[in-house]
């Protein structure tokens, strides 16, 4: 499997508080924007799995919509956490 829980918690403490804080908004966007890469290069190579291309669609939305949320209430950590994974706005 490629998200261990080994590598969950990992993103959990470089993104959130600890690694037990699963619910930050930025900890989401983080394990989100992670799987939304491994599916991308997924579907590079399987351009015809349209179950995962379903999966990646949904993912972005609810990456979408955390950012969003984060923009609407707190913009220095939208700002944080923008830059530190390199996403576009």
């Amino acid at each position: 499997m490629y998200l261990t829980k080994e590598k969950k918690e990992e993103i959990f403490a470089q993104h959130g508080a600890s690694t037990k804080d699963t619910g930050s908004a930025e900890g989401q966007i983080a394990l989100f924007s992670y799987r939304i890469n491994h599916l991308t290069e997924h579907l590079k190579k399987n351009r015809k799995d349209h179950n995962t291309e379903r999966s990646l669609i949904a993912l972005v939305g609810k990456r979408r919509k955390l950012l969003n949320y984060l923009k609407k209430n707190d913009i220095e950590r939208y700002r944080a956490i923008i830059e530190k994974l390199g996403l576009r706005k």
